[in-house]
Parts: structure tokens; C-alpha cells; sequence
């Protein structure tokens, strides 16, 4: 097939102990998933309902090696969010919360990068959050582990370092919205396909980081990433 413009690469990631990679479809993000982290964003964590946004499949960069990304432009308040991250392996629509996890290929731990300053901006006038959350480059995530082989986690210790000083630090049974609450409610809106992935939301003490910046995130049974921030 001929096409009019050269045909954009395929995104993927690594899946632990095997050769396959797992090419990435939708980006889909969980906002304000953790209580604390909601109050520090000034959010009542108790009156909302799960809500999403996305981010483009560029935005997803292969951490299961040291890796790096870049400072992005138009900010001053460039900040980490460690998340756990779902994969799924089979599509689906009005998926039941008790069939969820059926649906899920594996896990990896992953960051949302983000533009905090434009965020907030775009929150306060009411405006979609793309520029602070959809760019390039803004979503590290290490390898996959499938739920084949390492099963579903319901809980364990999630945390980051910047520089080796701790920044986050919680339990990814502290979701708000379970792995499977997740899955299902998305999928009410919008048909989930092989390939796409889900980040569960962060928990509190995100701050910014500055180029030269080195962190390393971690969720236990999963592994650990180390992403350098570059100028």
C-alpha cells in the first residue's frame, strides 16, 4: 500500500524474560488514583468518580534499561509521577469489574511525566490538560511483567528517588480505583483493544526535577527504573 506521508514507527515495550515486544496502541492515565495525592493537588479525593485523560503512543519511551528524556519546553515546573501501569492483552467493552483482570496482559512500572505549571493553568481556566500531560517523551515505563507468569498485584511498596533522596513513597493497595474498578469503568467509555495501556494514577509527593536530575522508581515484584533527566 502506498501512503501519502512516511508511515510513523510503532511504539513498544520490553516483556521481562522473553523475546517479544509489546507494541503500544492508547496511552490512557487515571487522574488523582490516590487519596493523598488528591488533597496535595487540592482535589477531595472522597466526591470524585474515576476520570481519564490520555497521552499519544510517543510519549511512551522503553525503560527497561537505563534510559533518558528530555527537559521539555515551555515549562519551569517539570515534575514526576510514579505509577503503576496495566498492559492489556484482550480487548473489550462494559467489561464486568469480576472479569477484569482477564483482560490484562501484565504490569510494569512506569512515570507520567509532567508540565505542572501548564497543567494547572489549563485546570484553573477550565482547559484540557494536553499540553501539560501529552507530549513526547512523557511516559517512561520498564519492562512488562506478564500476569502469566507473576499474577495481579493488590499490593506493594511504590516508590521514587530523585538523586537518591526519597520523593515518593506509598502502597499500590492504597488505590482509590482498583486495577479492575479501572479496566471496567474505561471500558464503559471506550472499547479497550490489545495494546493499550492504562496508568493507574500516583501517589503524594510529586515535585519538580531539573536536567542532570537522575531517578529511579520502583514497585515491588516489578522492578525497579532509573530515568535521567536530560537538558
Amino acid at each position: 500500500m502506498n501512503y501519502a506521508v512516511p508511515v510513523p514507527p510503532v511504539f513498544s515495550l520490553s516483556v521481562a524474560g522473553r523475546d517479544e515486544r509489546f507494541p503500544v496502541n492508547r496511552v490512557f492515565c487515571v487522574g488523582r488514583n490516590y487519596a493523598a495525592h488528591a488533597r496535595e493537588m487540592g482535589k477531595d479525593p472522597d466526591r470524585e468518580p474515576p476520570f481519564f485523560f490520555m497521552k499519544p503512543a510517543h510519549a511512551v519511551v522503553d525503560a527497561s534499561r537505563p534510559a533518558s528524556v528530555p527537559y521539555p519546553p515551555k515549562t519551569a515546573n517539570y515534575h514526576h509521577e510514579i505509577e503503576l501501569v496495566i498492559a492489556i492483552g484482550e480487548g473489550g467493552r462494559d467489561i464486568a469489574v469480576a472479569n477484569a483482570l482477564a483482560h490484562v496482559y501484565g504490569y510494569a512500572v512506569g512515570l507520567d511525566m509532567t508540565r505542572r505549571d501548564l497543567q494547572l493553568e489549563a485546570r484553573d481556566k477550565g482547559r484540557p490538560w494536553e499540553f501539560g500531560k501529552s507530549f513526547a517523551r512523557s511516559a517512561p515505563i520498564g519492562a512488562l511483567r506478564r500476569a502469566a507468569d507473576g499474577g495481579h498485584p493488590g499490593d506493594g511498596a511504590i516508590t521514587l528517588t530523585v538523586n537518591g533522596q526519597p520523593r515518593q513513597a506509598s502502597d499500590i493497595s492504597k488505590l482509590i480505583w482498583s486495577v479492575a474498578e479501572c479496566i471496567a469503568t474505561l471500558s464503559q467509555y471506550e472499547a479497550l483493544e490489545p495494546g493499550d495501556l492504562i496508568m493507574t494514577g500516583t501517589p503524594e509527593g510529586v515535585n519538580a526535577v531539573v536536567p542532570g536530575d537522575v531517578m529511579k522508581g520502583a514497585i515491588a515484584g516489578l522492578g525497579e527504573i532509573e530515568v535521567r533527566v536530560d537538558a
